[in-house]
């Protein structure tokens, strides 16, 4: 159902590059109307920022518990290691926290400390979907095996800790030859290499939890999370012909078996982001404005 508000949800942003921008986008007729209103934004350098034209302040981190006390909700869009020193200073101040870096449950203490309010934790489940259908047979018991093979364009999973070998082996693949295998294990092993690339394995592994009831501790609901992180296995493929980021799930087990397959299109205003992820934040900040969540 949906609530009436008497004043716009004041918005702030963890992070101000394409997410949010693209989020500002997305939300202009919910800007426009007033029922959401952005009064700042965290960023590591402010002053690459000053010359945007926004209404608003961009403030480093030592405006955020501020930034905190005015928002209703802080969306998070800088990524893992931003979330992971930053979200926590969001829930304990009791403000709301839209996680898009998932990736960072993957380490029990920050896990831990999202999970410890008081401040309400919203993940989104970022580039990939079907997550009903599967955290409906995980509540169930219903899943024995689940998998993400994720293939992207082999020079965009250049990463710095690759030896010279690696890196000219990704330059010179070509679009006929056969993808290459960067990655096989599970999220919490992935975070490490390609932290910009495992937040979906991670959103997989959150949407396929054990149930846990709704007064479950900490402890618990820690325990559910980190079961899942170990069940979930991650393949990363490097493809040279690749024009879309492919994300395919399968999942097996006495539910039944299920197979999901995605090809995101790159952000328009930076192709090395998914424009998906920025489309999820925004139906999941939507959701919770009016309620639904």
């Amino acid at each position: 159902m949906q609530t009436t508000r008497s004043r716009p949800v004041k918005v702030a942003f963890l992070g101000h590059g394409t997410i949010a921008n693209d989020c500002k986008r997305f939300l202009a007729n919910d800007l426009a109307r007033g029922d959401i209103e952005i009064i700042g934004a965290i960023v590591r350098d402010p002053a690459k920022y000053e010359a945007d034209q926004v209404s608003y302040p961009i403030q480093d981190a030592s405006a955020l518990d501020e930034l905190c006390a005015a928002a209703d909700i802080v969306v998070e869009c800088a990524g893992v290691p931003a979330a992971s020193e930053l979200g926590p200073r969001v829930i304990a101040s009791g403000t709301a926290l839209l996680l898009s870096s998932v990736g960072s449950l993957a380490t029990a203490e920050v896990l831990e400390a999202l999970l410890a309010g008081p401040g309400e934790l919203v993940v989104t489940n970022g580039a990939i979907g079907g997550f009903d259908a599967l955290g409906s047979a995980a509540q169930a018991g219903g899943i024995d095996t689940i998998s993400i093979r994720t293939s992207k364009l082999a020079s965009a999973l250049v990463r710095p800790w690759m030896t010279d070998d690696q890196r000219a082996e990704l330059e010179a693949l070509q679009p006929e030859q056969e993808p290459i295998e960067l990655l096989h294990g599970n999220p919490a092993e992935a975070i490490a290499k390609f932290p910009a690339n495992v937040n979906i394995a991670v959103a997989l592994a959150w949407a396929t939890r054990d149930y846990v009831p709704a007064d479950a501790d900490v402890a618990a609901r820690v325990a559910s999370m980190q079961h899942s992180l170990e069940r979930v296995q991650v393949r990363i493929l490097a493809d040279a012909s690749a024009t879309l980021s492919s994300h395919e799930i399968r999942c097996s087990g006495t539910a039944g078996e299920y197979v999901f397959h995605f090809q995101n299109a790159p952000s328009k205003s930076n192709p090395r982001t998914s424009g998906f992820t920025a489309m999820s934040v925004t139906r999941d900040l939507r959701n919770w404005c009016n309620g639904s969540r």
